[in-house]
């Protein structure tokens, strides 16, 4: 592949606000107007679907997602990406300023504490998760945007018109795959699940739909981001982010089959037959 780049890499400086020993990073801003948003759009739903859920409880279930994708995210990434590198050294699961945070550990993490939330408040798991689910790819979207940023997680290269040289990725041109993934992660799958809360679906849908929709969305993203390079393709031309997003999207489709199928035949049962 070519060594020009058809698009300029912006090179933002990683730090938005330096005061000395404390460093404000765009990432971790990202990360804030993420949760900032997703606090707001609960409180909109709840408002209009009339779920008895206060403010203070709404700021509580943002505060359980956030140390859920903090902490599954972590661990995730020690068992998924580097477990030699953190069994030899296990503190160092503890540096999480030296970056390492995996999606699907923080996705386990998340779904952990979001039902230990809803079993807390006596509200049904679906309820929660559906909430849940209608705003995360706020959160995904600008989290990319960090991504890229920071110039980690870019793309293979290529020789495509809109390809960047990323100040850690050499001198070939190479696919912004972080913007690729805030635009499927972030404004697609927010708009789809928009669409879909409009028409009343059965409890769970949002969620199993999120689910498979991430996957997809991940799966395809794949196909062009550059794998990590102590892993690289796990099993022939498949990478380990393919192959955690596949059971999320055969598990998503199916659940969500079943759920308008046990909705269709509740409806049917309830409907009076002619005597």
């Amino acid at each position: 592949m070519g060594s020009f780049a058809a698009l300029p890499y912006p090179h933002i400086d990683p730090v938005f606000l330096d005061l000395g020993p404390l460093q404000f990073r765009w990432y971790g801003l990202m990360y804030l107007i993420g949760l900032t948003a997703a606090y707001f759009m609960i409180r909109r739903r709840v408002r209009e679907q009339h779920i008895p859920l206060t403010p203070d409880q709404i700021y509580d279930m943002v505060v359980y997602a956030a140390f859920g994708v903090f902490i599954g995210g972590r661990i995730g990434y020690t068992l998924f990406y580097n477990f030699s590198y953190y069994a030899q050294n296990p503190l160092k699961v503890f540096a999480v300023w030296e970056g390492g945070m995996s999606f699907h550990g923080g996705l386990i993490g998340v779904i952990i504490a979001l039902i230990w939330f809803s079993k807390r408040q006596g509200l049904p798991v679906y309820t929660i998760a559906d909430l849940a689910a209608a705003v995360t790819p706020i959160g995904l979207g600008f989290g990319r945007l960090g991504n890229f940023i920071n110039g980690e997680l870019y793309g293979r290269a290529t020789d495509v018109e809109w390809c960047m040289v990323f100040p850690a990725g050499g001198p070939a041109c190479r696919h912004p795959s972080q913007l690729y993934e805030a635009g499927l992660e972030g404004v697609l799958l927010f708009t789809i699940l928009w669409l879909l809360a409009r028409t009343s679906p059965p409890p769970g849908s949002l969620c199993w739909t999120f689910l498979a929709g991430y996957g997809i969305s991940r799966m395809i993203v794949e196909l062009v981001r550059e794998p990590d390079q102590h892993i690289g393709f796990v099993l022939g031309p498949i990478t380990m982010g393919q192959m955690l997003s596949a059971p999320m999207v055969m598990l998503g489709l199916f659940m969500l089959v079943w759920g308008y199928h046990k909705r269709s035949l509740e409806r049917a049962r309830s409907v009076p037959h002619p005597q």
